[in-house]
């Protein structure tokens, strides 16, 4: 099996005082989150893992009696259908769910129980209102009949095993709605006809293929989750993930070494859920994007050409990172050079894949790397626990993690030519859905930079906002927006007041109920369109009253005074429908302090706090006036009041 897999080997190895360190922890006071986490962050192997989960629930079990924090971990519960053996498997998620940043708890019921737990309301899993259902079935689940060269009884085959699994989605929907996470099915290595098994209608591989397109195109369309196991086993080899003993023997669905790296896949899906996807890769310059270094060896010294096997490896990481950018993420550099000298290859070398223009901040100087992600951090106004640095020289990789512990930071071998490999293996950016804006997103947060750029040129902040001739479009929720509307609700973590969470069915149904007003809003300026940037829910409170149920913005649009304009939109409406009062909710979490002042900057008055700082607001409708800001304002698609009480 390949080591860089099965090792988790863009991970730190493991700490050689790892069991001294843990029983350390057992004597700690509350819950040790960040130290649980920082053990979370190594290659552990399942002896290691499952340590680690049971100091976690010790840990755990300790602190929610007294209601203590668990930040900076997310809670997370996760219900498992499987029909093989998961008792060694759930610790390992546990533990490896502290790695991404998720205190997961697991809720397990008996042994190949997936149709009964599915199916039946008062179930343990259905009673549970988990936050997701994994349904971690293999193949030998499915209702399979092999009928090899009949294309009509080989669909029929695909169709039944596809619609077995919507029924079970359905039970879980109508009973619990719980996000669900269906598994692609890893197909034995075993054929009957040799190569002709994949093209041959109704063999095993032909049938599990089929229903592996269906189901991947069912969950696009519902809104659901995809973990792609089949893709996970062919990367390591259908012939190890398949253990035939160890199914004989113990009805395990896959080798028990490859348990760390499936808990991995699971729990960085989960945390993707959460939105704890990276959003920015940190390039390193000298012997990462090219061979060589850059100040000594000249333009024409550095290896970064094809035809050259160092260059290529090279070429191989500016691919990566041009593709991770079409798909959204922003790329910067931070380089211990001189500015003009590092940024010649961009400029000059022409086998060059990377641009300057596809570069949203550029640091290049003296300064430590961990100084200058910082700065690449506040420019685009985004947190730490969105970047992942990519250095080749492990010095300047501890000194990140040392000083910047929230930054992700892989593990590189000497070889640059598995570099990219190892960076796309780590899975910073995984991803449960995807947006057209998506696309977008990378110049958005370019185009923020030149921002910040222009602020500085400015005289204060009221003439910088006026300089940036700001439009921003005010419309409820619609079908369209949806899919973005759900990406930002279940990933936006620093301005967010409640950080609830809802899924594609839960938007859609606040969408279509005439009693809840909705917001999207979208922002443009002089440097382009900033797509989608806040969302706002209101639900009828009591009589002449809305509860603001949740209101996200993205936090690149900081500074701009947009939340005003927001206030502004929904005070408008709400004196249309008859409100008198809006109530809102601050409920601290680890990420959204930024916020912790929002309702009082908005004129709102505090009427209750708790101990755990979560704190309520009001506001009268009568006489409210947030600050005019420069801005040209568009409403559009919403239906007067008179019109909803007609219809």
């Amino acid at each position: 099996m390949n080591s860089l897999y099965t090792e988790l080997q863009w991970l730190q190895r493991a700490p050689h005082d790892f069991a001294e360190r843990l029983k350390g922890l057992a004597n700690s006071s509350g819950f040790p989150s960040r130290e649980l986490q920082a053990l979370a962050q190594h290659a552990l192997d399942l002896n290691q893992l499952t340590k680690l989960a049971n100091a976690i629930e010790k840990a755990r079990a300790k602190a929610n009696p007294g209601g203590k924090s668990l930040d900076p971990l997310v809670p997370f519960r996760l219900a498992v259908l499987s029909n093989a053996t998961f008792d060694l498997i759930a610790p390992a998620l546990v533990a490896s769910g502290a790695r991404h940043g998720i205190s997961l708890e697991i809720i397990q019921p008996s042994y190949d129980q997936a149709a009964q737990e599915a199916l039946t309301p008062d179930s343990k899993v259905n009673r549970s209102k988990p936050d997701a259902v994994l349904f971690a079935l293999d193949y030998r689940a499915l209702p399979l009949k092999l009928s090899p060269g009949d294309a009509e009884a080989s669909s029929a085959t695909v169709q039944g095993a596809v619609g077995y699994l919507q029924a079970l989605r359905g039970g879980i929907k109508s009973n619990s709605n719980a996000v669900c996470i269906f598994q692609t099915f890893a197909p034995p290595p075993e054929t009957l006809f040799g190569s002709l098994d994949r093209a041959l209608p109704g063999t095993q591989r032909n049938l599990i293929d089929g229903i592996n397109r269906e189901l991947a195109a069912y969950a696009l369309a519902t809104g659901d989750v995809l973990l792609d196991v089949a893709g996970l086993a062919e990367t390591v080899g259908l012939a190890s993930w398949h253990n035939p003993q160890l199914w004989n023997l113990a009805r395990f669905s896959f080798s028990d070494e490859l348990i760390p790296l499936y808990a991995d896949h699971v729990t960085r899906t989960v945390a993707a859920i959460r939105g704890k996807s990276a959003k920015v890769l940190i390039l390193d310059l000298d012997n990462t994007v090219w061979g060589g270094v850059i100040g000594d060896d000249g333009l024409e010294g550095i290896e970064v050409a094809q035809g050259d096997a160092r260059g290529e490896a090279h070429l191989a990481v500016q691919r990566l990172a041009l593709d991770l950018r079409q798909r959204g993420i922003v790329l910067a550099v931070s380089s211990k050079n001189t500015d003009e000298v590092a940024r010649e290859p961009f400029e000059k070398h022409p086998e060059m894949l990377l641009k300057l223009e596809h570069i949203a901040v550029f640091q290049a100087n003296w300064n430590d790397k961990a100084t200058n992600i910082q700065a690449i951090a506040e420019e685009l106004s985004l947190g730490l626990d969105a970047m992942v640095f990519l250095d080749d020289n492990p010095v300047e990789r501890g000194l990140v993690r040392k000083l910047l512990p929230q930054i992700s930071v892989p593990e590189l071998p000497e070889d640059p030519a598995y570099y990219a490999r190892t960076l796309a293996a780590a899975g910073y950016f995984e991803a449960v859905a995807f947006a057209a804006e998506d696309l977008q997103r990378a110049g958005f947060y370019q185009d923020n930079a030149k921002r910040a750029s222009l602020q500085k040129q400015m005289g204060g902040v009221d003439a910088y906002l006026a300089s940036l001739e700001m439009t921003i479009t005010f419309q409820p929720f619609d079908a369209t927006g949806r899919a973005r509307i759900v990406q930002l609700i279940n990933k936006s973590n620093q301005y967010n007041l409640t950080t609830r969470r809802y899924t594609d069915p839960e938007v859609a149904e606040a969408e279509n109920d005439p009693e809840v007003f909705t917001l999207q809003v979208r922002l443009s300026d002089i440097f382009g369109d900033n797509g989608m940037i806040c969302v706002v829910v209101c639900r009828p409170f009591e009589s002449g009253v809305w509860e603001i149920d949740t209101w996200l913005m993205s936090c690149r649009v900081l500074g701009r005074k947009v939340e005003y304009i927001v206030l502004s939109e929904i005070l408008r409406h709400a004196r249309a429908e008859g409100i008198h009062k809006l109530c809102g909710t601050y409920r601290p979490s680890d990420r959204n302090k930024l916020v912790v002042d929002h309702y009082a900057r908005l004129g709102f008055t505090k009427v209750d706090e708790d101990s755990s700082g979560l704190t309520r607001w009001e506001l009268l409708v009568e006489g409210a006036e947030p600050e005019t800001v420069p801005m040209k304002v568009v409403s559009q698609g919403f239906v007067a009041a008179e019109e909803k009480s007609h219809a």
